[in-house]
């Protein structure tokens, strides 16, 4: 986690480098190396037949607000409520260059992101299923065709 690096330090790992920017013993710059698994991985799907579609579906700060105070007041969303979900907004601005630095270093020419902004869920929902629907039309799927033998 680039936000809370306590966390990979608790998994052995860490991208903190020491106060003269050389990365010390165990600690090491590992970002790099996960977008480039991430980019390998959709490489390796696409190789294998897969279609990769990105989805970041970027939802305001302030609707976020508004979402988390609609689930505390609703007592059938109160599950999706949580101590932790309200202590993490302490932190948006850095998830947020969190989430460019990932998207801006996984995006390819093949596979880009495709940024939603989420405020409005049926605008969201109509401009996933039109980017779905556009990939799938690529495709270019057809029912297979049988033989004359098969046929028969």
């Amino acid at each position: 986690m680039r936000v809370h690096r306590e966390i990979l330090r608790s998994e052995g790992l860490s991208d903190l480098p020491t106060p003269s920017g050389v990365a010390s013993s165990g600690d090491q710059d590992i970002w790099p190396g996960r977008y480039r698994s991430i980019v390998d991985l959709e490489h390796h799907l696409h190789l294998n037949g897969a279609r990769i579609v990105k989805f970041f579906l970027h939802l305001s700060q302030e609707e976020q607000r508004k979402r988390f105070i609609e689930r505390i007041d609703d007592s059938r969303k109160n599950w999706k409520s949580s101590a932790a979900a309200l202590r993490e907004r302490k932190f948006w601005s850095q998830l947020m260059k969190a989430y460019q630095a990932c998207l801006s270093a996984t995006r390819t020419v093949a596979w880009p992101w495709y940024v939603v902004p989420s405020d409005d869920r049926n605008n969201t929902r109509l401009i996933v299923s039109q980017i779905v629907l556009a990939t799938l039309e690529e495709l270019n799927l057809r029912y297979p065709v049988a033989s004359p033998a098969r046929v028969r």
